[in-house]
């Protein structure tokens, strides 16, 4: 959430001004619409990385404040804990060699911030969460020290009322408490924007939300959270539970979490939006001046400020993104679906089939969504979370006869949904080089049934094995982890296992 925010307290009237002024931007919102003052296809897409910082045990690094001093570029930002930066890509032009230049941009931002990281003993680590991170370093002193993190920290907390509860069951079982938001800072991804028209809005979400579950089964990078082994992608859960405002009464009422999935295929851009002044209360009731019907009145665009804000504070994996760019207003779809790492071919790999098959899935004659219950599009997700590579899905069965069907996630992806990637990076106009060779990777990633999640879980067990004792061996997988990343290769290639054995003493 990159919006300017100063620490401070909110009166008794600062919600019922701020609630007031959202319903003025949610009515400006619904005439920007209904006058298409909207901009025409760019075919643009941007992105963003989370990344970790470690130093050479593995271990983590609360030194994002010095590191980004000496980066000393726009490009690199803070996020939520000390052990947090986030890289932005400007964004592109969806043709040609752009996934090559994508990534030749991330290899050289990426090793330029990992020269200046080691300027104070610390090195970038692109995963989804850090192995080596301890509840101890996930508490409210390694918070950024930036105020709107603080704040949000205070307001998510004081809405909660309590302990935030962690209850994680996977290979093993997490339980424990935090008295913060922290934890959430373990949770590293890579967004994935792409602008569209208001027509095309809806379509383009609701592929993203039925393919969520695929992309996490390939991309899955993040099955260790305190020494545990979860699923293989743990973020979903961690993230909703370390920024859940519900006490468990309101959980049982079915009030909606701030990190969710969803309930629902839509039918504009609006449905969203409209929906988080419905269900959310507001977190940062901060109001700017601007009046947003008093500048459409005037025949200006409004910023929409609070609109954004609050927008901002609810963590759909799918999220709608208004924004305004030389005076004219866009729309974009926010996919926050995927870990970061394991390196740059896999993140470009894993954007170029996002980018692909949303795609040709938004341009179906018989859109998915209409064949697919919302219900199994949500169950899907949660399987591909837990399961990864190995997950099974609901989808709809191919031919006349209609309905759903069990099909593996590897077998969905190899047979239906990497020919439709492919017809759609040359509906970008995307170039065959390009294309080959990144859905290649997907290709051979469901080929040999390999993640980063399997990779790490496989060589952690191989290090226990070895006699290390579990933190040792969380450690040195980390440590065999970053060299291979900043190594380059694919993580299908990777070798399970350190490379030599580990002395003990």
């Amino acid at each position: 959430m990159g919006e300017k925010v100063v620490a401070g307290q909110f009166d008794l009237s600062d919600r019922q001004r701020y609630r007031d002024k959202l319903r003025r931007c949610l009515a400006s919102l619904e005439r920007l619409l209904a006058e298409k003052r909207f901009d025409r296809p760019k075919n643009l897409m941007g992105l963003e990385i989370e990344l970790n910082l470690a130093g050479a045990d593995g271990m983590p690094k609360m030194l994002n404040a010095q590191v980004l001093e000496r980066i000393a570029s726009r490009d690199f930002q803070t996020e939520l804990a000390m052990f947090n930066l986030e890289v932005n890509i400007p964004p592109h032009r969806l043709d040609g060699r752009v996934f090559d230049r994508l990534a030749e941009e991330l290899r050289t931002s990426l090793a330029y911030a990992d020269r200046k990281a080691g300027e104070v003993d610390a090195g970038i680590v692109m995963i989804g969460i850090l192995p080596t991170l301890d509840r101890d370093d996930l508490v409210s002193s390694n918070l950024s020290d930036v105020d709107r993190y603080t704040l949000l920290n205070d307001q998510i907390v004081a809405a909660r009322g309590e302990e935030f509860t962690l209850d994680i069951a996977g290979v093993e079982h997490l339980s424990c408490t935090s008295k913060s938001i922290a934890p959430e800072a373990a949770c590293t991804s890579v967004q994935l924007h792409l602008q569209v028209t208001p027509g095309r809005f809806a379509d383009v979400w609701n592929a993203a939300q039925a393919v969520a579950a695929a992309q996490i089964a390939v991309g899955a990078n993040s099955p260790f959270l305190f020494g545990r082994e979860l699923w293989c992608e743990s973020r979903p859960p961690l993230f909703q539970q370390s920024t859940d405002t519900r006490p468990p009464e309101l959980q049982a009422q079915g009030v909606r979490p701030r990190t969710w999935f969803g309930e629902r295929w839509v039918t504009s851009a609006y449905d969203l939006f409209e929906e988080n002044l419905r269900y959310y209360p507001a977190l940062l009731p901060i109001c700017d001046d601007e009046d947003p019907l008093d500048v459409l009145d005037q025949g200006g665009v409004p910023a929409l400020g609070e609109l954004v804000l609050h927008n901002g504070t609810i963590y759909r994996w799918n999220r709608p993104v208004y924004g305004v760019a030389d005076g004219v207003p866009h729309l974009r779809v926010e996919n926050r679906v995927l870990p970061a790492g394991p390196t740059v071919i896999d993140v470009v790999a894993n954007a170029a089939f996002y980018y692909g098959v949303v795609r040709a899935l938004a341009e179906e004659s018989r859109p998915v969504w209409t064949r697919l219950p919302f219900e199994a599009a949500a169950a899907n997700f949660d399987a591909a979370c837990k399961e990864g590579i190995d997950a099974r899905f609901t989808w709809p069965r191919r031919g006349r006869y209609g309905g759903t069907t069990q099909v593996d996630a590897v077998s969905l992806i190899r047979d239906e949904l990497l020919p439709l990637a492919e017809a759609g990076l040359d509906a970008w106009g995307v170039e065959p080089a390009d294309r080959d060779l990144y859905l290649g990777v997907i290709e051979e990633r469901c080929r040999r049934r390999v993640n980063g999640a399997s990779w790490q879980a496989a060589t952690f067990h191989k290090a226990l094995d070895a006699g290390l004792p579990r933190d040792d061996a969380l450690a040195a997988t980390t440590r065999r982890y970053r060299e291979l990343m900043h190594k380059g290769d694919p993580v299908h290639s990777w070798p399970v296992g350190l490379p030599e054995p580990v002395s003990l003493s």
